[in-house]
């Protein structure tokens, strides 16, 4: 019989602990192995009981969920789950714990989310699931790193004339920080709308559509229904419906609707793929990035059959090594590349 999953539970409130707890051994597959009430617990805890996997609160007294997250990845990494509250404070910190080194977050419950607390459990398993032994990636920004000899996306863009392109990008697990890396990457002059699914929770697209307009020379925003794909503009699909575009005239439209989840996903990335194959086909440009199951994987192999480009992730740069696999496996993909060389990618094929 295979070891269980050793999870260890950080929260300062004893009610969240136990209802955490509790969520987890109902699977066969899982085992609480211990818990703690403030990042300092945790870290001894960390060394002492060597869980598989964290789950951690943020707001905590003696140490923060921040502070201890960023002790564990310096000194004994091990794959964490943020639990978030949605607020403006509660968003920012969870996508700073992305950057520093946390897998993944799910939210804690709330009556702000129409999320209940049994899919709640339902996403918090499949998570602990999918990250378990999953590499602890911290994509920092690497200056310098880009030879003196090779273009820079200004010079490759200004060989172009003005782009009827599109760029979609589909990811989940480990995007937040891979789509920072991503975005950070293009210039203020770059020529195509891009379309982003990212696997998120009701309520965080926003915020984290916010944070990555901050952070890149576009202009990015949670996408809205019926509003036209603008060149240089990023469209991030938002938590709670699926996102599409369509043709309109001269047009192309974007589409947000509720209906059934699409390969186990609402927003689904084949959803936003099949749209873009057979609205743009050929000039289209499709990314797929870290993130467990196979969202995106047949619908990425629509765009290359239709004569678009495609792109995935490489298995080193990836939290999860999921989607991407699959439409590798597909052979879905023209080109696997780090994460820190899909922007010049991207725009090599505009």
């Amino acid at each position: 019989m295979p070891e269980k999953i050793k999870v260890l539970v950080v929260d300062d409130s004893t009610l969240v602990r136990k209802v955490i707890t509790d969520i987890l051994q109902k699977d066969p597959d899982i085992e609480v192995v211990g818990t703690a009430n403030n990042g300092k617990t945790a870290i001894f805890k960390n060394q002492t009981l060597d869980p598989d996997v964290i789950t951690m609160d943020i707001e905590m007294p003696i140490m923060d969920g921040l502070e201890c997250l960023k002790a564990i990845v310096e000194t004994r990494p091990k794959p964490v789950i943020m639990m978030s509250v949605l607020t403006q404070h509660g968003a920012e910190a969870t996508f700073k714990a992305l950057e520093y080194g946390a897998v993944d977050f799910i939210p804690k419950p709330s009556t702000a989310l129409s999320i209940s607390i049994e899919e709640i459990a339902e996403l918090l398993i499949k998570k602990v699931k999918s990250v378990y032994r999953s590499k602890i990636k911290l994509h920092r920004r690497e200056a310098g790193r880009q030879d003196s000899s090779m273009r820079t996306p200004e010079d490759m863009l200004r060989d172009k004339s003005k782009t009827a392109k599109v760029v979609a990008i589909g990811t989940s697990t480990g995007g937040p920080s891979a789509l920072l890396e991503v975005f950070h990457s293009f210039p203020e002059s770059f020529p195509s709308p891009v379309l982003v699914v990212q696997h998120m929770p009701e309520g965080f697209t926003r915020a984290f559509a916010e944070r990555l307009n901050s952070n890149s020379n576009m202009h990015i925003k949670e996408a809205e229904d019926g509003e036209t794909c603008m060149p240089g503009w990023g469209y991030i699909a938002p938590g709670h419906s699926h996102m599409a575009v369509e043709k309109s005239g001269d047009e192309k439209v974007i589409r947000v609707y509720k209906a059934d989840k699409v390969s186990g996903h609402m927003p689904s990335i084949d959803v936003l793929f099949n749209s873009v194959a057979d609205t743009w086909g050929e000039n289209s440009v499709a990314v797929i990035m870290t993130g467990m199951g196979r969202d995106g994987a047949e619908g990425i192999l629509r765009i290359k059959n239709g004569g678009g480009y495609t792109i995935a992730q490489d298995e080193e740069t990836s939290v999860v090594y999921g989607m991407n696999r699959v439409a590798v496996q597909l052979g879905a993909i023209n080109e696997v590349v780090s994460v820190y060389d899909i922007g010049n990618k991207i725009i090599e094929h505009l």
